[in-house]
This record gives structure tokens, C-alpha cells and sequence, in this order.
């Protein structure tokens, strides 16, 4: 078996990747772009992507391909109809970084209500050491215990979330889905959450009922003093509403993990604003989310090799 690892980078320098050569013939690329994917996966019969598309094109070409490793959870650079047309199995791997989201969700939170990072800046600025007092008192510092966490998006990272937050004594609120039929007591619409809620955070998948889920609007409906964090996808949020209701003050603040195109870009306005923390796409990349999502793709190639493969088709 021929197996291309099309992006390695995407997984980082620190996994052994070498364990995947116990499966097959491996060639590792770094990074591939569009104009190098067709040529590098002309042979394979395993391809592993993180977010290098392959798609009809792509499937035609490679004449021997009979496995898809998506080396994430999200499969929107495959095209899944197009494989199931050739017989080509897709798979991936869920439930990876499950804790590593949770916990960098409530390092953003704990980060915006205690104002962390501008306190800290303060003393490497050396504004404290010029303190006529012990202490410094120009950012506010809120507790968590008594506030209201709304969470759109409450799977396996949502329900997690919820758990790592009732610590600290917060009300958990949880959004209804637009088209699901709750037979819970514990949900409420999406009004109340934006209205109610004075941190908001999203994970929920990008899809036609997500996208620019935030607006002007509503982001209107929200507390002044309210926050919202997005470790989802960057598309649930309108990011030209973002900029303009963060610069009038109209909510507190913002975290966001992803954006709409990665990487961001340079001159993006949101960079420009002081109530924002931007990560770049990490959220989802602890040492232990990767080493898991490694065993993962080593785990659906030995499936497909025990001809187990129909049963971890997408």
C-alpha cells in the first residue's frame, strides 16, 4: 500500500509520525497546494489530508486510490458523493480534542473576564512598577460564579464545556436548534440565550443554518457588558458585523479561535482592535488531541486493511 501524507505540518513536528509505516509504503509532504496534489497522490492508495482538498478531479486522477484519511473531524475538502461513486472509502477521526477545545474555551473566557492579558501587559510594560500603590485597579476583573453561559452547539465539546463551567457557578443556558424538536426542559430559544447570556460560546459546525448565525442584529440583542467566544468555525460569525460591533462598544468583548480565511490576513481589521483575542487555529492542537488523532488515522487504516472499511465509511 502506497500512503501520502499530503500536509504534516498540520499535525506538528513533535508526533512520530514513522508509526504510520507500519501500514504501508509512506511519503510525507509537509504542506501540498493545489498544483502540487495531483502529481503527489498519482499513485497512492492511501491518501491522509488534514485540509488539502481532493475532490473529483483528484479522485479521477489517482487511479489506485482506494482510502481517504482525513486527519480531523470536518470531511468539506472531500468530496464525499464523488467517492462514493468510485467505491473509495472516506473516514475520519471524532471526538479527538474533545478536552483540548473545552479547556482552550475556558482559558478565552477566563482571559476576558479577568482581564489577563491586559494585566499582564502591564507589568511587562512596566505601567506597574510605576504604581503609587501595590495594586492596579484600571481594568475590570468580573467572577464567574452567578453569570450566565449560553452555549450554541451542544455536543460532545458543548456538554463538556458546561461540565468544566458549573465549577466556577455558572448558569448554563443552552440554545434550541432552529429545525430540531426538543423534548428537554433545559433549552431555551435563540433569543433568550442572546438576550440572557453574559458570555455566549459556539460549537456548532459551519452549514447553511450557521452561517453568519451572528450578526449586527444579533449582536444588538446581546448585554453590553456580554462576550462571545467562537472556537468553532469561523463563518458562524459575520466578521465585518464582529469588527463594527466590537469598535462601537456595543458587547465587551471577543475570543475567536478561527476565522473565515486561514491564515488571517494581515491587515484584517479585526487586528486592530484591543477587545479581541485571536488565536490561530490551536484550539483543537494539544500534545495529547494530536497523539490521539495520529492513533485515530493508524486505527482506520488497519480497519480498511482487515476489510473492515464499509463500516467507517462517512
Amino acid at each position: 500500500m502506497k500512503i501520502i501524507l499530503l500536509d504534516a505540518a498540520t499535525l506538528g513536528s513533535d508526533l512520530n509520525l514513522s508509526l504510520i509505516e507500519k501500514e504501508g509504503e509512506l511519503t510525507i509532504y509537509e504542506t501540498t497546494n493545489s498544483e502540487q496534489t495531483l502529481v503527489r497522490i498519482k499513485n497512492a492508495d492511501i491518501i491522509i489530508t488534514n485540509k488539502v482538498i481532493i475532490g473529483k478531479d483528484e479522485m479521477q486522477h489517482a487511479k489506485n486510490l482506494k482510502l481517504i484519511c482525513v486527519a480531523a473531524t470536518g470531511t468539506n475538502n472531500i468530496d464525499i458523493t464523488e467517492a462514493k461513486k468510485q467505491d473509495i472509502i472516506v473516514t475520519n477521526v471524532k471526538g479527538y480534542s474533545t478536552e483540548a477545545v473545552a479547556q482552550h474555551t475556558l482559558s478565552m473566557i477566563l482571559a476576558l473576564q479577568n482581564s489577563l492579558i491586559e494585566f499582564a501587559h502591564e507589568s511587562k510594560s512596566g505601567n506597574w512598577s510605576k504604581s503609587p500603590i501595590f495594586t492596579m485597579l484600571n481594568y475590570p476583573f468580573y467572577e464567574l460564579k452567578g453569570k450566565k453561559l449560553g452555549i450554541y452547539g451542544y455536543g460532545a465539546i458543548g456538554k463538556r464545556v458546561a461540565e468544566m463551567a458549573k465549577v466556577f457557578g455558572v448558569e448554563i443556558l443552552i440554545a434550541k436548534r432552529d429545525g430540531v424538536d426538543y423534548n428537554v426542559p433545559d433549552r431555551v430559544d435563540f433569543d433568550t440565550l442572546l438576550k440572557e447570556s453574559d458570555i455566549i460560546t459556539l460549537h456548532a459546525p459551519l452549514s447553511e443554518s450557521t452561517k453568519d448565525l451572528f450578526t449586527t442584529k444579533e449582536f444588538k440583542q446581546m448585554k453590553k457588558n456580554a462576550v462571545i467566544i467562537n472556537n468553532a468555525r469561523g463563518g458562524i460569525i459575520n466578521e465585518q458585523d464582529l469588527y463594527e460591533t466590537l469598535k462601537n462598544k456595543d458587547i465587551k468583548a471577543a475570543a475567536i479561535d478561527v476565522t473565515e480565511k486561514e491564515p488571517i490576513k494581515a491587515n484584517h481589521p479585526l487586528l486592530e482592535l484591543e477587545n479581541i483575542i485571536i488565536t490561530p487555529h490551536i484550539a483543537w492542537t494539544s500534545v495529547e488531541s494530536r497523539k490521539k488523532l495520529l492513533e485515530g488515522i493508524i486505527y482506520n487504516i488497519q480497519m480498511f486493511k482487515e476489510g473492515k472499511g464499509a463500516k467507517i465509511m462517512l
